[in-house]
């Protein structure tokens, strides 16, 4: 319930006063009382009415002003500019009140999230300078070694080409991935939707990573509920990139003489696609954290395989965009399993 104004208690008050000589007087005029003594009391009562009436009615304009000032000026930091604004005129008070309280707290959760955002800058920044500054001191180190006489030296200046080469790819790799994290996050991905045969696709990126599963003497098996082709709905590049990166991290990290599965299955509308490796598995308090960018759970390893922790984080902004989701179950000594859907066409 609204409280009343300052102007409507003082006219309330006024009304009740005069009422109150109205009676006097009448009691008055048939009791044929005598005057004198209750004219001054009647006219004092009527003096402090009309003074009590017009002190409230001047202070109430001058905290209503006031009131009205203020809430300009807060409706137009929320706003950001200047812009039309009403005000209740029944209890200017509660809602200014109200309206500072809103403003307070939208301004609290705005800087904690600037905060939070500072801290993820501040975290990233150094992330990106750590990932880059590796393969740029190996390289500038192996190129000066070469400089220095190693390349008259036919037993290792091949060798530490190679090497510096090697660097190169890695440190053009994560450029390559910021790249296209930023792309995603900036909500620049456009989609080239159509319907392709998840199947065949699947068979292609198996062909790409033979002769990095050949090297850890590692087989890439495919198991479908059916032997017919699969049609989904989906960017048949983006996809692409999501199972390479997906198979390649399965055969990273699954055992020497393993396996990596590729599995097919038919849900409803969707079909659902899962990369299942044999390796050491990951701890449960790693995988709710697996898709932030440049997280990992052995960061030396990762990087003496070459990994930067954006691969998987990269997979999910591609899934995001399609409106679908990606998760990863894994028990320890057993393995670990990423899926994903995609609509059927």
């Amino acid at each position: 319930m609204k409280h009343a104004s300052l102007k409507q208690i003082a006219l309330i008050s006024a009304l009740l006063l005069s009422l109150s000589t109205l009676i006097g007087l009448s009691i008055i005029l048939i009791l044929k009382i005598q005057l004198s003594i209750i004219y001054v009391v009647l006219i004092s009562l009527t003096v402090f009415a009309f003074s009590y009436s017009l002190i409230y009615f001047l202070v109430d304009g001058f905290i209503y002003r006031r009131i009205k000032i203020l809430y300009k000026n807060i409706h137009a930091l929320k706003a950001g500019k200047k812009s039309e604004f009403k005000i209740n005129a029944i209890d200017p008070i509660s809602e200014v009140e109200n309206e500072v309280s809103n403003f307070s707290k939208n301004k609290s959760a705005e800087i904690e999230q600037l905060k939070k955002m500072e801290q993820y800058r501040r975290e990233f920044l150094g992330d990106v300078s750590h990932e880059l500054k590796t393969p740029i001191f190996n390289t500038q180190g192996y190129i000066e070694t070469l400089l220095n006489g190693a390349m008259n030296n036919p037993s290792v200046n091949v060798s530490y080409l190679k090497k510096a080469s090697k660097n190169l790819d890695r440190l053009s790799n994560i450029v390559d991935n910021l790249l296209t994290i930023s792309h995603n996050e900036s909500g620049n991905l456009k989609l080239n939707l159509s319907k392709f045969d998840i199947v065949k696709l699947i068979e292609e990126v198996f062909e790409s990573q033979e002769m990095t599963a050949d090297i850890k003497d590692i087989s890439l098996e495919f198991k479908k509920d059916s032997p017919n082709s699969k049609l989904v709905y989906a960017d048949k590049l983006q996809i692409e990139t999501v199972l390479n990166n997906l198979v390649n991290n399965a055969i990273k990290y699954g055992k020497q003489d393993g396996k990596v599965m590729v599995s097919l299955y038919d849900m409803d509308k969707n079909v659902l696609i899962e990369i299942t490796d044999d390796g050491p598995g990951i701890e449960q308090q790693h995988l709710p954290r697996l898709f932030e960018r440049f997280y990992r759970i052995d960061k030396h390893r990762s990087r003496f395989d070459g990994g930067n922790g954006l691969g998987l984080a990269i997979c999910k902004h591609i899934l995001d965009a399609h409106e679908q989701t990606i998760h990863v179950r894994s028990a320890i000594g057993i393995g670990t399993t990423f899926g994903f859907t995609l609509p059927r066409a």
